[in-house]
């Protein structure tokens, strides 16, 4: 987590930190944030609400049950839908989950 000064310095924080798994922009201008969800190409890009929602049940997806830390979540033999990355975008009102 970083506080930045502009969108650029959040950008570039996230391309040399981030996980590609889960990130969040904390922001008031809907602009920035509609930037910030095109930009990230993270699994799943959260607009002020937790990265802590990151997950199967949280995104109605059911139960996890295994866990995967790169976009692309198969591994073994592929065909075209498991080449297929998803991308999960939630917008909040700073929302948390304890």
């Amino acid at each position: 987590m970083k506080v930045v000064d502009s969108y650029a310095d959040a950008v570039q924080h996230i391309r040399r930190y981030g996980s590609d798994h889960t990130e969040a922009i904390i922001t008031g201008n809907y602009s920035t944030a509609h930037d910030f969800v095109r930009s990230v190409p993270s699994s799943l890009v959260l607009v002020n609400a937790s990265t802590r929602f990151n997950d199967g049940g949280q995104l109605g997806l059911g139960a996890e049950i295994g866990i995967s830390t790169t976009r692309l979540h198969a591994y073994g033999p592929m065909g075209l839908r498991e080449l297929t990355i998803e991308k999960y975008i939630a917008y909040g009102e700073g929302q948390v989950r304890e």
